[in-house]
């Protein structure tokens, strides 16, 4: 059974753009190779250097925290996921591993009820976390997801952006951003979701392919959906299968904590058993779904050959 409840996040909702900064940086990362794998940050914290070690250095790089327990199977399947997935960054988040066992009182103040645990801590604060094991490919993304989010906080807040590294490049500035982007993106900061649409939609009506601006507005229209929405009641409409709307919404609601996958494959389960004016409607959702992504997200060309199948 779906949760959707909504996980922490930077935010607080869904983070716009976060997935098409996570595809750049994979692409980064390849390009560098296998190198930068070597580069990366790897603590063992005892409670004795958690402050160093995992407060200090979360106010200028995002720290990974494992908390396992070398009685726990899931830890052994986890750990050394965490461990390849943080290499791939180069040094730019830190991995820092607790034993529970070893270091209890890390685990009681920040309430681990089980192990695995994995918590995101980013200006001392956890910001987003997950408590089970995932396989490879969820963790990357939840990770990608991460970096792209901490990237757009030090966008709005270029002072707080660590200086670079001896020898290392300033990434080159880019065009100034379009002044409907800059609209959208003020709105969005200060609850004003319907003038971000405005935005977008003059800015669309201008430059039709611009991606930033499809991307913007999906991801807007999709929380202007869900504001309202009570996930417990949700869940209690999914048991009645006619109730399409309650499958449309409860695919927001995934969309929106990450399960993107999750939420294309319901929508296309729906458009399979339906027909007439009941497909269609599932078909457009789904499509304004693909929107929020970018063109090259690896879950879109498998989402767009699972919906051919299913109309075809």
């Amino acid at each position: 059974m779906a949760d959707f409840s909504r996980p922490g996040s930077l935010y607080g909702a869904i983070d716009l753009g976060a997935r098409k900064q996570a595809l750049e940086a994979q692409a980064r990362r390849e390009a560098a190779g296998p190198q930068a794998a070597a580069s990366a940050s790897i603590v063992d914290v005892t409670e004795e250097t958690f402050t160093t070690e995992v407060i200090d250095r979360s106010m200028t790089t995002p720290v990974v925290l494992d908390l396992w327990s070398p009685r726990a199977p899931g830890s052994a399947q986890l750990s050394p996921v965490l461990e390849k997935v943080v290499g791939d960054l180069g040094g730019r988040a830190v991995l820092a591993k607790v034993n529970v066992d070893a270091s209890p009182q890390i685990a009681q103040a920040l309430r681990v009820q089980a192990v695995p645990t994995v918590l995101a801590i980013f200006q001392g604060q956890a910001v987003t976390g997950f408590q089970q094991v995932l396989p490879e490919q969820e963790v990357r993304r939840w990770l990608d997801e991460l970096m792209g989010a901490v990237e757009q906080f030090y966008q709005a807040n270029p002072d707080a952006r660590p200086p670079a590294a001896p020898g290392e490049e300033e990434a080159p500035a880019g065009p100034p951003a379009d002044p409907d982007l800059v609209a959208a993106e003020q709105a969005i900061d200060s609850g004003d979701l319907d003038a971000a649409v405005a935005a977008y939609e003059r800015l669309l009506a201008r430059a039709p392919g611009n991606e930033d601006a499809k991307m913007g507005l999906a991801g807007v229209s999709l929380i202007k959906r869900t504001e309202s929405a009570d996930p417990a009641d949700v869940q209690r409409r999914l048991q009645d299968p006619a109730d399409i709307e309650a499958q449309l919404l409860a695919a927001d609601l995934e969309m929106l904590s990450g399960s993107v996958d999750e939420a294309f494959s319901r929508v296309i389960a729906v458009v399979k058993r339906t027909s007439g004016d009941e497909r269609d409607k599932a078909r457009r959702h789904l499509l304004g779904l693909f929107d929020a992504l970018p063109a090259d997200d690896p879950s879109l060309a498998k989402a767009r050959r699972a919906l051919a199948s299913a109309l075809f």
